[in-house]
């Protein structure tokens, strides 16, 4: 399968949001319109810093996306990247695609000067952790949320 890789444009709003919804649905999150047009709308500002990538295949269909943005690392001294979300259709899954997103995020996180990404899963998303254990270290650090 051929994949693409690249950054969303104002055009891509309908399949973007089918992948969202899909994401959301998967960790069990409600979506609303409300936070599609806010997330949508963090995209495209350009002193947000937040960024989004789509995978598309050979009929420049969106099979998956990545949100990822910069963040401080206080301890380092250093900005580095932090990847939010990303998701691909099921029916995509195992094909490469997910090789793909990491490889374009290497490039675009290298570009922006960051020396790593970080993120997050659920501890039960082991087809996804299966993934990133081949693809990133593993740290130590144990993650906590507080509701305010």
């Amino acid at each position: 399968m051929k994949i693409t890789v690249g950054a969303l444009t104002p055009d891509d709003r309908q399949e973007w949001e089918t992948l969202y919804r899909g994401y959301a649905e998967f960790y069990q999150v409600p979506m609303t319109s409300e936070i599609l047009d806010t997330v949508w709308s963090w995209i495209f500002e350009e002193s947000y810093g937040f960024y989004a990538l789509v995978a598309k295949n050979g009929n420049n269909r969106q099979i998956g996306l990545m949100h990822f943005r910069e963040m401080p690392s206080p301890l380092g001294g250093k900005k580095v990247g932090f990847l939010d979300d990303l998701f691909v259709l099921p029916e995509s899954r195992g094909t490469g695609v997910v090789n793909e997103m990491f490889k374009k995020l290497s490039k675009e996180s290298a570009k922006n000067g960051w020396p790593f990404v970080r993120w997050i899963t659920a501890e039960d998303n082991y087809r996804g952790r299966g993934v990133y254990d081949r693809t990133a270290e593993k740290t130590k650090w144990v993650t906590y949320q507080m509701s305010v």
